[in-house]
């Protein structure tokens, strides 16, 4: 399979990591760009998180993403973090360096925000959060960071309030009135587990009533592709983003960062509109 010799290895590690696309990601890119390397999954029980990441570095491994539960340990465990990590109060990328020393990296919010552009939205204004978990500090940082006014209702609204606290902006919104702020917003985005099998019913298109036309909606699930918020959205003729753009956007620079190569900014064309766009048919294929 590698005929220079031992392929480079990358890794993504969660427990029990029994849904991840991440594989097929980074292994079609080595594919398609002719990288000899290899990336898999590996899960980690949390009691073996630490001890699991040393025996990767160990073992010659480039780096590894990191998913729940282990964001916040990832976080704990590097040796140095970018502003987006920071910022995000997690690391989803771990580069284990030369000196043997670890980078962490969140690329969560940037990954969003690359999934906006990929779908022609446009920098949004002024958005509307919903959630204030660990993906949606990310996102809100970036957002944030890009010069957008942010909104954020949350069930738990002391939870809101601490994001916000904490990101140093935004301003929270009461769950139960969030939308009444929909006229104001140009984008409305789900971070919550609403609408995921089993998370219980939620009138969407109640709730979108009040929507501009031109606002834009987006779910990060991509489990289903067409959460029923999408699906809301979608009969009110508005703009949706699903969720796999952000899942795409955020694994590129850790592939680049493990493999050499950016993703989407290869000079031989491999990666283009066609090939992103296969890659995201493979992946919506495995979905179900």
């Amino acid at each position: 399979m590698f005929p220079a010799g031992i392929p480079r290895l990358a890794a993504v590690t969660g427990w029990p990591l029994t849904a991840t696309r991440s594989p097929l990601l980074h292994n079609y890119w080595c594919d398609t760009l002719g990288i000899e390397g290899l990336y898999c999954a590996i899960p980690l029980p949390p009691e073996a998180f630490e001890r699991g990441i040393r025996t990767m570095q160990s073992l010659g491994f480039r780096g590894s993403n990191v998913t729940i539960p282990h964001k916040e340990a990832a976080f704990a465990l590097v040796d140095r973090r970018t502003r987006a990590a920071d910022r995000a109060g997690a690391v989803n990328t771990l580069i284990f360096e030369e000196d043997g020393t670890i980078t962490g990296d969140c690329t969560d919010g940037t990954g969003y925000l690359a999934s906006l552009s990929e779908a022609g939205i446009a920098m949004p204004r002024k958005a509307l959060v919903l959630g204030a978990g660990g993906a949606s500090r990310a996102i809100c940082a970036a957002l944030l960071d890009s010069g957008c006014s942010l909104l954020l209702a949350n069930r738990t609204t002391a939870r809101a309030a601490e994001l916000v606290e904490a990101l140093g902006g935004g301003t929270v919104v009461p769950w139960e009135r969030w939308p009444e702020s929909l006229p104001e917003v140009s984008l409305l985005v789900n971070t919550t587990a609403l609408g995921m099998g089993g998370q219980g019913d939620y009138d969407w298109s109640a709730a979108l009533g009040g929507a501009a036309p031109d606002l834009a909606v987006s779910d990060i699930v991509y489990m289903p592709l067409e959460t029923p918020l999408l699906a809301a959205a979608r009969a009110r003729g508005l703009a949706t983003v699903d969720g796999l753009g952000m899942l795409i956007h955020q694994a590129r620079p850790g592939f680049a960062a493990w493999f050499g190569r950016m993703p989407g900014e290869d000079p031989a064309g491999v990666t283009e509109e066609g090939s992103m766009a296969a890659l995201r048919a493979r992946v919506v294929a495995t979905l179900g």
